[in-house]
């Protein structure tokens, strides 16, 4: 499967897409500003989303802390919030209408099963994940419950796994990273769609979201390069349109890991109060 962008042709659309599970840091600066400058560049529309699904994370401060910090490095957006303002209809909680309907053409269309493995399961038959991905190989030990698909009305109470075509070649270009290339079955397995908590997954959410509001660029870190792979697969079961990808490089600390939420020291909040001015932390995030 080569992936070929059918929006190229279309009015430049990227998003900002920020999780309110913590402050920003540099890292967030990076990439955020590269989806700011794509976004001039093309005179195009970039779309403030609010990607919170995470309900035992996700706080209201840290929702209008993102708005905040990124206004206060520059950065400007066409669509979502003001700062203080309502993120309707730009945050995934209130979305879950559209998120069912996704999961429902999966499962009428046979390319979603529910998954019974508990915990205990997974950790002895699956494998650890890679540095940047989001779950671990899922050696398909529920595979055989496709058929029963059908028969839920409705995905809360047991996870829903996308049935991957094993062996097929995933291969599209990143804008930043040149081409790539995954393997169905080796690089990842079947993944997540819907959790058994019944809230839609990364991958499901995203999809829909980039689908509805028109997305023609997506810009973020490498390290989600798979989960492109993952949702093309998504894309292509849904019959929705391809847009572009650009993956930025990841900043990292002093010891050489990727920086997280719990780098308090270098979030966009304590550099401010220390006293560094946008142009200070943009400098930091190009060194």
């Amino acid at each position: 499967m080569d992936a070929v962008s059918a929006t190229q042709h279309l009015p430049y659309r990227g998003r900002l897409a920020p999780s309110p599970t913590g402050l920003l840091h540099i890292g967030h600066a990076g990439t955020f500003w590269t989806a700011y400058q794509r976004a001039i560049a093309r005179d195009g529309a970039l779309v403030f989303r609010n990607e919170d699904l995470d309900s035992q994370r996700s706080k209201p401060e840290f929702a209008r802390a993102m708005i905040e910090d990124l206004r206060w490095l520059g950065i400007r957006w066409q669509e979502g919030p003001d700062v203080g303002g309502p993120f309707a209809p730009y945050e995934q909680s209130a979305r879950r209408a559209l998120y069912l309907e996704t999961w429902r053409r999966l499962r009428d269309g046979g390319f979603i099963y529910p998954c019974t493995c508990s915990r205990k399961d997974l950790a002895t038959s699956a494998t650890a994940p890679n540095e940047g991905d989001d779950e671990p190989f899922y050696p398909g030990r529920c595979r055989e419950k496709i058929g029963e698909a059908k028969l839920h009305d409705s995905p809360g109470g047991v996870n829903w796994r996308f049935l991957v075509p094993d062996g097929e070649t995933i291969a599209f270009d990143d804008l930043r990273r040149g081409p790539q290339r995954f393997i169905v079955g080796q690089d990842f397995g079947d993944f997540v769609v819907w959790r058994r908590d019944d809230v839609p997954a990364y991958q499901l959410a995203v999809v829909a979201d980039d689908a509805a509001m028109q997305i023609t660029e997506v810009v973020r870190g490498a390290d989600l390069l798979k989960s492109t792979a993952r949702q093309l697969l998504l894309i292509r079961a849904l019959g929705l349109p391809v847009g572009a990808y650009y993956h930025c490089d990841l900043i990292r600390d002093e010891a050489g890991a990727r920086l997280a939420k719990r780098h308090d020291a270098l979030s966009l909040r304590a550099l401010r109060e220390q006293g560094y001015t946008p142009q200070d932390v943009l400098t930091m995030r190009a060194s």
